[in-house]
């Protein structure tokens, strides 16, 4: 025998299998793939262990531990200190809840073992140990030297988070790019942003927070439920010092205005680095970091838009607008608002936490979750999980916060007449499509939008649609003391009336049509047509143009009133997204008739455009050429463009003095591709004059030449290409 097997066997080194383990558990894009080992959970990973002399299955003993790494107290009833004994052979790993580990091969001085983490095992950092034992005598440890993360798994049917469908894995959980949807509801517009879920620091970023602010303990951080609320948390800044610090005015003195971020990499980035809240977020960079944490961490996680969203302070599932004599909105009094537009995320997931609903609805499948600190859920300012099927079907009890989600998509329009304190109000309209529209995010591995508003709610005017809000209501705890008007007086109609398609610089013209239906009846029309810049949380900012009106209507006729608005009356006034409220109060004289609407719209910015010169190829530079069109009428001085895509480590930067009148503005700069395969280039422009500017570009990365190489796994000898695309 050999002279040295009287010691304790002791470990040299581990072969970690870094390309082939990350490669099977689609890891390998993680920058912290070259330093550290990074597996999904369920699903077993290959190391080598090289010992100082052979190992003898009679009478060496060889264990693995495997701890949480910020657990104070790690311990085997919380699951976060597991013991593994491998056993002989890797046909059966244990349950797919139990951790498992098996011997492969065992070749004189080196044993291959197969380890496998339970499926529901906490997600986070691990220590792993391995302690080597002679019989009846001592023994010996050896560390692992570079972290393991364990990660959520959706290929793997056993994990909460599973998801079967390989092109939606691929586009919720591995692309790094998406678009999201900002504008208004008859303008929506795209924006391209970079998720950046495998960029340096930002994994170690995502698993830190769950400890940090999420405040998860180590025990809970396998259930994606208690990780999903606590994100939704985390994100911002209210009552935890989280990732991102809200900021819904037009000052970002000391910070960075929202519509500047093009992505969540630096914001994640500084928030690693400092520890303290980025400054400054508005509801769609909350989202966008969301789903970038989600999708590091592992689990499916998309960004949604809702046009004419509700916020509903009142939990009275209406939202209410209070108009005085002088037709102003009454902002004191209407604490409920409707925003342009709001973003917020789902998760995917089941819910066995909630069972079967009626009729058996399950709850499993998308949750929605939200970051933007609008209302606090159980004093945090947090919103969710909560069962977008729940929602649908006016379940506004079940947890978490359904009723808020909601009145975000359903609430009823009410327009009330306040006439002073003591004064009976009087109801103006009530409008039950007002809210919740167009309900939008990206289409799975296209570059387009996906309507997903049935989700949220039965078609308008539904029956179904008109029951469920019924229900809604009747499980509100909420006094519905409502004066509704019957004021059936019809005959004169108004209808207010916008071009679509308006750029930025152009003039444009509100138009107002009257109808008079009545056969003999001459009637009077008085009001006035409004026109304020505005900021999407729909909070109006600056009057830009008011005209008063008054018309004689003969019987059966229609008259036009016309505001014009020149690009001089509003330039000045324009909030960096380029929204207008306008609204319209009238009256008919000599009746009770009163007629008030309000409707926001945004004038178009154009787009950033790129051009390649030559080829695209993995890891050769290329020349690119950023391009920008001023469309004002007047010149775009001290302009920035600011650069971002995969391989760009720090978004590159370039300043344009001026573009004149009619002008083009264009920058070049050299490129390297990282790897082949699927590539987005993101631009933002900014100046005084024009504003949240963007543009966006997709491209093929051809492989290099030499990249075409053989696959590694020792039984089979196919040809693959390294590339972005997951299998």
């Amino acid at each position: 025998s050999d002279s040295g097997s009287n010691a304790v066997l002791r470990v040299i080194s581990v072969d970690l299998y870094r390309e082939e383990n990350h490669d099977e558990h689609h890891t390998d894009h993680f920058f912290a793939a070259n330093d550290s080992l990074i597996v999904r959970r369920g699903e077993p990973f290959r190391l080598r262990l090289n010992f100082d002399r052979a190992f003898s299955p009679s009478r060496d003993a060889i264990s693995f531990i495997f701890t949480v790494a910020d657990d104070k107290k790690p311990n085997p009833g919380h699951g976060t200190l597991i013991g593994l004994v491998p056993r002989d052979g890797i046909d059966f790993l244990g349950d797919p809840l139990e951790w498992g580990a098996g011997i492969e091969e065992h070749e004189a001085n080196t044993l291959t073992v197969l380890i496998k983490p339970a499926a529901t095992c906490p997600v986070a950092e691990w220590k792993m140990d391995i302690d080597t034992k002679l019989m009846g005598d001592g023994s010996k440890s050896f560390s692992l030297p570079v972290p393991m993360y364990v990660l959520f798994n959706p290929w793997c049917r056993d994990d909460q988070v599973y998801m079967p469908d390989r092109e939606q894995r691929k586009e919720y959980v591995m692309h790094d790019t998406t678009l999201i949807w900002r504008g208004s509801y008859n303008r929506l517009r795209p924006s391209v942003w970079k998720l950046g879920q495998f960029e340096r620091h930002v994994l170690e970023c995502s698993i830190k927070l769950l400890g940090t602010v999420g405040r998860i303990p180590p025990a809970y951080r396998g259930d994606p439920i208690r990780v999903a609320r606590a994100l939704s948390a985390a994100v911002n800044s209210v009552d935890d010092d989280g990732v991102l610090m809200g900021n819904w005015t037009e000052d970002f003195s000391g910070g960075i205005a929202p519509t500047k971020w093009i992505g969540s990499t630096e914001i994640l980035q500084q928030f690693y680095k400092t520890q303290k809240p980025v400054k400054f977020a508005q509801c769609w960079n909350f989202a966008g970091v969301l789903t970038t944490v989600a999708r590091t961490l592992g689990i499916p996680s998309r960004i949604i838009t809702c046009y004419s969203s509700a916020h509903d302070t009142q939990a009275s599932l209406t939202v209410d607008i209070f108009i005085d004599q002088n037709n102003k909105k009454l902002d004191a009094e209407t604490t409920d608002s409707i925003w342009n537009y709001h973003v917020w995320n789902e998760v995917w997931m089941t819910r066995p936490d909630l069972g079967v609903g009626q009729n058996g609805i399950t709850y499993d499948g998308w949750q929605a979750v939200d970051a933007t600190p609008q209302e606090a859920s159980d004093n945090m300012y947090r919103l969710g999980p909560a069962p977008v099927a729940a929602v649908k079907n006016g379940e506004i009890l079940r947890p978490f916060d359904c009723g808020f989600v909601y009145a975000e998509v359903n609430a009823d329009k009410v327009y009330w007449r306040y006439n002073g304190p003591f004064q009976p109000i009087k109801l103006l309209r009530k409008d039950t499509l007002a809210i919740g529209h167009y309900i939008s995010t990206k289409a799975v591995l296209k570059w387009e939008r996906e309507d997903i508003t049935d989700s949220y709610k039965y078609a308008e005017k539904s029956d179904e649609e008109r029951n469920v809000t019924l229900k809604a209501l009747k499980q509100s705890r909420h006094a519905f003391s409502r004066y509704y008007l019957n004021d059936t007086f019809n005959e004169v109609e108004f209808e207010m009336q916008l071009k679509d398609d308006i750029k930025v610089g152009e003039s444009f013209a509100i138009v107002l049509s009257v109808t008079n239906k009545s056969k003999e009846k001459t009637y009077t029309a008085v009001g006035q047509l409004n026109c304020e810049s505005a900021l999407y949380t729909g909070i109006s900012n600056e009057a830009v143009k008011a005209m008063p009106f008054e018309i004689v209507l003969e019987p059966e006729t229609t008259e036009f009133v016309r505001m014009p608005v020149e690009f001089e009356d509003y330039f000045k006034k324009l909030s960096a997204q380029a929204t207008f409220n306008i609204s319209c109060a009238a009256k008919v004289r000599d009746t009770d008739y009163e007629y008030y609407a309000m409707d926001d719209f945004r004038v178009r910015k154009p787009d950033i455009k790129f051009k390649f010169q030559g080829d695209i190829v993995s890891r050769q530079p290329v020349d690119v050429i950023v391009r920008l069109s001023n469309p004002l009428p007047i010149p775009v001085r001290k302009g920035i463009f600011h650069i971002e895509g995969p391989g760009i480590e720090k978004p590159l930067r370039f300043k344009i003095a001026e573009i004149p009148v009619g002008g083009t503005a264009a920058s070049t700069f050299k490129y390297i591709p990282p790897y082949a395969g699927r590539g987005t280039l993101l631009a933002k422009f900014s100046s005084k004059e024009l504003d949240d500017v963007d543009g966006y570009v997709h491209y093929e990365i051809k492989p290099r030449p030499e990249d075409i190489l053989m696959n590694g796994h020792r039984n089979s000898r196919t040809t693959i290409v390294r590339t972005d695309v997951i299998p």
